[in-house]
């Protein structure tokens, strides 16, 4: 069970990693396709540089913006760079600034690395005297040498030359590890590239992480960490972390406007490997536009090793989907002359299909009028049903009681009359006299006729009390010893079905007009409807 339970949480972690980078991939869409808005805001920073440099009036100024120009072109667009550093080289020849002169040398030199043109970029830098260089230059000359022979190392075919550039490229890339202060992004950049160089890509990640904490680094460098962090989780087989930061490196070229890129190339790849061959093909065919437009021969010649493998199978897929849709629409065309031929036959029948579903209307209208009238009727008959169940009950209940009482009654007045028979005997006129105008017997036999009405009526209806109560506004109080009084005693006839007055009145002894009072009263206090208030009574139940 506790087994089941981890595969369960581990599939659902899995799930949520792919579902975060799939949310990545959509981002990095969404970017490319505002691609054009990112351009056209690049070229008017462009212009706008350019519109600073024809103001300019000293040739310091002219300078530094031509610097911040080839910056701006530098992975835009490779022609312009190097003609910008040629005129960056004109105007400090005019100046004869010593460190100018070196400065757009050594910008010449990285652009032709870029074109390709690794010898002649040599041939510069070789010119350049490491020993003549201020402090501020020494840094971008070693990243510059380090640039020439790490590409030199990566197309070079011969093991003994690519060994030799690539010792030079680390020792370069230890020089500018010395040259740079720590904790800065030329040497987190670079010292994170040594790490991973030499296999330890833990330390470049906890390096790379600590500096990613800071609030001021901008898009294009946070792109080129990115990048180097998904080297670092490439070394240690985590494909995941690598395709993440490839789409956070990808983003960030994107945003940034450079044309001149790896990590777009390399999530191609990752994706074509994982069969999303749709990506891959978008992927790389804008790697291959961007490479052509900057003019970045070596990013050319990377983009070309793969580009046909992607291209192929893009179309053999494309090939495949035209089959499967040359297929369906077969099969759509099939059908659709099966649906003709059934169209004209469902017309042909059409008359008798109308005539046969008019009779089923008129067959269903009568049905259903005969289904309502036999559920109204089986309704009735069940409301008689109760009706005469509950007759019948109160009936036998009465009936059982009344004959009892008379029995008892008889048994009464023959007692009575002996009683009577006896006085007479004895010669007592005058107690005979007064028993025969006393009342007292006929009140007691009334006061026990009453009870025994009550008790038998609260044996059928034992709730009948605080049912009736529920429907006034203010309850009937009951007096301590009594089952019912006079109201409650009117309504209990009621509800056993005696609604006249008169035979109310001469039930309960009283006159016609005293029992209208009563009910008149009753059903002002009624929660409902007045002329509701006694049907209401009628039904309720035992």
């Amino acid at each position: 069970m506790k087994r089941i339970f981890f595969y369960l949480l581990l599939l659902l972690y899995v799930n949520v990693l792919f579902s975060n980078n799939n949310t990545l991939l959509l981002q990095l869409d969404e970017e490319i396709n505002k691609r054009s808005e990112y351009e056209e805001a690049k070229e008017k920073e462009l212009l706008l540089l350019e519109d600073m440099f024809r103001y300019a009036s000293s040739k310091e100024s002219k300078y530094q913006i031509l610097g911040k120009l080839f910056d701006a072109y530098r992975n835009y667009d490779t022609n312009k760079s190097l003609k910008i550093a040629h005129e960056k080289y004109q105007l400090a020849l005019s100046t004869n600034n010593k460190d100018y002169i070196n400065d757009a040398s050594m910008n010449i030199a990285e652009t032709l690395c870029m074109l390709g043109m690794f010898k002649e970029s040599l041939e510069i830098m070789d010119v350049i005297k490491q020993d003549e260089l201020p402090g501020f230059l020494l840094p971008y000359y070693f990243h510059t040498y380090r640039t020439i022979y790490g590409l030199l190392a990566d197309f070079v075919t011969v093991d003994i030359m690519r060994d030799r550039y690539l010792h030079e490229t680390n020792r370069y890339r230890d020089s500018i590890v010395a040259f740079n202060q720590e904790g800065t992004l030329p040497y987190v950049i670079v010292k994170s590239d040594s790490y991973n160089f030499n296999g330890d890509y833990n330390k470049a990640i906890c390096l790379i992480k600590e500096y990613l904490n800071k609030s001021d680094i901008s898009l294009h460098d946070k792109a080129i960490l990115y990048y180097t962090l998904s080297e670092s989780y490439r070394g240690i087989n985590d494909k995941y972390n690598e395709k993440k930061y490839l789409i956070l490196s990808s983003i960030g070229d994107i945003k940034s406007v450079v044309r001149e890129y790896v990590s777009l190339r390399r999530l191609a790849v990752m994706l074509y490997e994982e069969g999303d061959i749709d990506r891959a093909y978008k992927y790389v065919t804008l790697c291959m536009d961007d490479a052509v437009k900057c003019n970045a021969r070596w990013r050319i010649l990377e983009v070309q090793k793969m580009f046909p493998i992607i291209n192929e199978s893009y179309h053999l897929k494309e090939i495949n989907h035209q089959k499967r849709l040359k297929n369906t629409l077969l099969t759509i065309s099939v059908l659709s002359l099966c649906l003709i031929v059934a169209i004209v036959i469902f017309y042909l029948q059409k008359k008798k299909i109308t005539v046969a579903r008019l009779n089923l209307i008129k067959i269903n209208n009568e049905l259903s009028k005969v289904n309502s009238e036999l559920k109204e009727a089986n309704q009735k008959l069940i409301d008689m049903n109760k009706s005469l169940t509950e007759s019948n009950y109160i009936k036998e209940e009465y009936v059982g009681h009344y004959l009892n009482q008379c029995s008892v009654y008889l048994d009464k007045i023959e007692q009575y009359r002996h009683h009577l028979n006896k006085i007479a005997s004895a010669g007592k006129l005058d107690d005979l006299y007064k028993l025969l105008k006393s009342s007292s017997f006929i009140e007691a036999e009334l006061k026990d006729f009453y009870t025994g009405f009550d008790t038998t009526f609260l044996q059928i209806y034992p709730n009948f009390v605080d049912d009736f109560n529920s429907l006034l506004t203010e309850p009937i109080q009951i007096k301590q010893g009594e089952l019912l009084n006079t109201e409650l005693r009117i309504f209990a006839l009621i509800r056993l079905g005696i609604t006249d007055s008169v035979k109310i009145a001469q039930f309960l002894r009283y006159s016609v007009t005293t029992i209208y009072n009563y009910r008149t009263r009753i059903r002002n206090r009624a929660a409902c409807a007045r002329e509701d208030f006694e049907n209401k009574v009628m039904n309720i139940s035992k």
